[in-house]
């Protein structure tokens, strides 16, 4: 089997119109039922879907992943409710809860200090890119909210900050069986 993968020279949402084209081009060729991508404004999901509608891919469930309420505010979640409405008027399932791979376990080393086994995973995923973490990181959360299979290849989309410039074919698992993840293709990452 021979398959390509596209590196950005740099991270970022400029890669997300070329990276949304390498997504409808693999899921034009396979099976795949799943896209789990993070958008946490919510408009890169909604790109995905208008790039997936014109390529006649509407048996696809887009499950978009936003920041947990309290990430930047306190009480306050940045996926408007708004948003949420177009999301889900367009189909797109969203959801918004924890990070898997840093969570309660950030807040104790900033409050303590050292570095909690669950770091460590995210920090070996970034030794790929921020968004092949996220891309397994949102994996994790929504198998765990029952959003996507646990025993069937998925579609993963992240990125740093804004856009997206990372995707990866990915049979999630569920937190307490993390290591049964596997990452079978990556498609698209950033170099630096």
């Amino acid at each position: 089997m021979e398959k390509s993968i596209t590196y950005f020279e740099k991270p970022g949402k400029e890669n997300t119109d070329k990276l949304l084209e390498i997504v409808k081009e693999r899921l034009s060729e396979s099976n795949i039922k799943y896209v789990a991508i993070a958008s946490v404004s919510g408009e890169t999901a909604l790109k995905l879907a208008d790039v997936l509608e014109n390529a006649g891919l509407d048996n696809v469930t887009i499950v978009n992943t936003s920041h947990h309420a309290g990430f930047k505010e306190k009480n306050t979640s940045e996926l408007s409710q708004d948003m949420r409405k177009k999301l889900e008027d367009r189909g797109i399932v969203s959801f918004v809860g924890s990070h898997a791979l840093s969570g309660v376990g950030r807040g104790i080393s900033n409050k303590f200090g050292g570095v909690t086994p669950v770091e460590i995973i995210a920090e070996t995923f970034r030794m790929f890119s921020q968004g092949i973490k996220v891309c397994g990181e949102i994996s994790i959360m929504l198998a765990d909210a029952g959003l996507i299979p646990v025993d069937e290849e998925i579609l993963a989309i992240g990125g740093r900050a804004f856009g997206s410039d990372s995707a990866a074919i990915i049979t999630p698992a569920n937190m307490t069986n993390v290591f049964d993840m596997r990452i079978h293709e990556i498609l698209a990452m950033p170099r630096d």
